[in-house]
């Protein structure tokens, strides 16, 4: 299973002869690396509705035909854009051809905001996803603050490998990062959310060194970068 980083929060996987995108946002990142429009995508999980998690969502799924992941609200408003979407709600999950996927909760806010007519729209709750694919377990926490109940996702769930962001202002830290690393049990973390934008400019590489301190392995991934699990 080859998964590879983009930048913000998104990231493909590729697996048993599925492509799959979580939070695309390829056209609004300057420092992506990568053309939507060659993007291959089977599904595509989306964890809330902000911009820099789905701003690529629509043009991806009209040229490949993938199915769309997300959350009832999110996923119904898709559908009337013409996209196929299989919507699902927290705690929640579904056994789909690439493998198992249950939707988490997220402490963050979810809507689409159009500038021009200056108008938002509430898009449900945020989510994160626990994918399980080829034995492994993948926890995608989208965009979250800290909370307790990261410690049952942990205590129920053999994580392998965690994407956990740390930009601050909009999310959790790096040290709150830490403390979900901790709590998640995580073998592995990979740092997400980050330097995107001036307000989440942070230090990936000294967060990594203190995973590494905590007993865990962290992986700093440059845009375009993958790793195998």
């Amino acid at each position: 299973m080859k998964l590879t980083y983009h930048g913000q929060s998104t990231v493909t996987i590729e697996t048993n002869g599925h492509h799959l995108v979580i939070d695309p946002f390829f056209s609004g990142n300057d420092k992506a690396t990568t053309n939507p429009d060659d993007v291959k995508a089977d599904f595509i999980l989306l964890t809330h509705a902000h911009a820099d998690h789905m701003l690529d969502a629509e043009r991806i799924a009209k040229a490949t035909g993938a199915t769309i992941i997300a959350t009832h609200e999110l996923a119904t408003y898709l559908s009337f854009k013409g996209l196929n979407v299989h919507p699902m709600n927290l705690g929640g999950q579904f056994e789909f051809s690439f493998g198992k996927v249950k939707m988490t909760q997220a402490f963050h806010s979810s809507s689409i905001i159009d500038e021009e007519k200056q108008t938002i729209t509430y898009m449900g709750m945020p989510a994160g996803f626990l994918l399980t694919i080829e034995g492994k377990e993948i926890y995608h926490a989208g965009d979250t603050a800290l909370f307790g109940d990261l410690a049952l996702y942990g205590a129920h769930h053999a994580i392998d490998l965690a994407f956990l962001p740390i930009g601050d202002n909009f999310t959790m830290g790096p040290d709150d990062a830490l403390i979900a690393a901790d709590m998640l049990q995580a073998k592995a973390v990979v740092p997400i959310h980050y330097d995107t934008f001036d307000l989440i400019k942070q230090d990936a590489n000294t967060f990594c060194e203190q995973i590494e301190a905590q007993g865990q392995t962290g992986h700093l991934l440059a845009i375009g970068e993958s790793l195998e699990l």
